[in-house]
């Protein structure tokens, strides 16, 4: 993997990943509850249900599972946008494409998992697809178009 696909992981990882953890950050926030605690949920993935007592360094272990998971979808985009020029030709369409994708997976998929299946809401739907659309699937597509 060149320099060129390593840097444009990393900074679409760490633009996506921060975008995506603050508004996880300020939807729970708006919805009464704390933020740490939702960083310990996204721990308990891999730490189960015991992560809800700990501490900070659980919820630190939670933010750096997310920027992990992050750094996955960013590379899988990067690497396949290398070997697809389309989806550097057309990177606003691939990056909306690519936002529904893992909204689809996360929620479809990866969430009933670990959490089991919960109903949609309009509004908790609306503000997932921004997140995954605009603050996810967009800047990955545009860090790969480079």
């Amino acid at each position: 993997m060149g320099e060129s696909v390593s840097r444009r992981i990393v900074g679409a990882t760490l633009v996506a990943g921060t975008l995506d953890i603050l508004s996880a950050v300020v939807y729970t926030a708006v919805a009464g509850r704390q933020p740490l605690n939702m960083l310990k949920g996204l721990a308990s993935a891999v730490l189960g249900d015991g992560a809800a007592t700990g501490g900070l360094h659980v919820a630190l272990a939670g933010l750096a599972l997310h920027f992990a998971i992050m750094a996955v979808m960013a590379a899988f985009f990067v690497i396949a946008a290398d070997r697809m020029p389309v989806l550097k030709a057309r990177w606003v369409i691939a990056g909306i494409a690519y936002g529904i994708g893992l909204w689809a997976v996360m929620n479809v998929v990866v969430l009933p998992l670990r959490f089991g299946w919960h109903p949609f809401k309009p509004l908790g739907l609306a503000e997932q697809f921004f997140s995954h659309i605009v603050l996810v699937g967009l800047p990955i597509a545009w860090f790969a178009r480079k």
